[in-house]
């Protein structure tokens, strides 16, 4: 029989890879732009339907700037490192990555729908570190041997972009662990590749007996699609607690009233929002970075504007602490 792809492995490989085209078809001229000589180690990627959002004509549109390689990435910056939170020194077994009390991190996959410019493992080294076919087992050998592991987290890369056959199997070999809590997902494609949220996939994610967390990430209210809120809505449908996570990033989201709209329509659509992170301070991404004094100045218009249940934790990644670092005034 002849392999039929998905209709979102479809979208997937009808995305933006090249700058070229990508301006073209939304009538920017790169001449206009301040582009680097060379991108190709973190070459541009981006699903059709994320450049749907997007304003025509706009070269300074907020969802333009998150994945449009510009000649500020080959700028060295200080403090700046290639593994900006720790995560070598973190890795516990093959594929697993373990920080904090009581959870652990599978590394499932380097690929991604999208390589947003601002991405902390952009220099990750996935070839050496994801967990293979091979490595699954020894995975979930050293998570069964820990009874004090309540939480596995999946991530990346994004965990969905796994086929559903692979994603079911792992699945289901994890619901077998009787000593795990829940399952947490930290993926981007409800956003950017809304067409992922499959019946298959929700059934995967319903069939395996332990609460399922799905963490999203969207940075600003313009992603929020009426396509992602269908996604959402099957999701929230099944069950699945629906959070957002976001990056404050300089010309994307570094104003308040654009942090106010955002959290509002996650609202709307089920998701709360979560966590609002400083920039991890990965080479590349230096100028994505809003100073703390900016970032507390947001935060505080948030405490005064909306409930507190839609005012994310601010905070940043600070590698070997035990938690998440809080940002906040005394």
């Amino acid at each position: 029989m002849t392999y039929q792809p998905s209709p979102w492995q479809q979208a997937l490989a009808q995305g933006f890879n090249d700058i070229e085209s990508l301006c073209k078809h939304l009538q920017i001229t790169p001449d206009s732009l301040t582009l680097p000589a060379d991108y190709k180690n973190f070459p541009l990627r981006v699903p059709r339907g994320f450049v749907d959002c997007m304003e025509v004509g706009n070269p300074h549109d907020p969802l333009l700037r998150q994945v449009l390689p510009i000649a500020d990435e080959l700028r060295e910056y200080p403090g700046y490192s290639h593994d900006p939170v720790g995560d070598l020194a973190a890795v516990a077994a093959p594929g697993v990555i373990q920080k904090y009390h009581g959870r652990v991190l599978l590394i499932m996959t380097g690929a991604c729908a999208i390589h947003c410019r601002y991405c902390f493992r952009r220099n990750f080294p996935y070839s050496e570190l994801q967990l293979s076919s091979q490595k699954i087992q020894q995975a979930i050998a050293y998570i069964s041997a820990d009874p004090t592991i309540s939480e596995v987290i999946l991530s990346g890369g994004d965990p969905l972009l796994l086929n559903d056959a692979k994603l079911g199997d792992l699945l289901q070999q994890l619901a077998g662990i009787e000593h795990l809590k829940r399952l947490r997902i930290h993926s981007r494609l409800p956003v950017v590749l809304p067409a992922r949220v499959t019946p298959t996939l929700l059934t995967h994610l319903t069939a395996i007996g332990k609460q399922v967390v799905l963490v999203i990430h969207a940075n600003h209210p313009n992603e929020l699609s009426e396509q992602v809120g269908i996604a959402c809505a099957g999701l929230k449908q099944h069950g699945i607690t629906l959070l957002n996570q976001s990056v404050l990033l300089q010309g994307v989201n570094d104003d308040a009233e654009t942090l106010v709209k955002l959290s509002e329509q996650l609202f709307a659509l089920g998701i709360l929002p979560y966590y609002l992170h400083l920039l991890d301070k990965a080479s590349g991404v230096g100028h994505f970075e809003v100073v703390e004094e900016r970032a507390l100045e947001f935060v505080q218009h948030l405490q005064q504007t909306l409930p507190g249940y839609l005012v994310p934790k601010l905070v940043r990644e600070q590698a070997g602490a035990a938690y998440k670092m809080p940002v906040f005034r005394w």
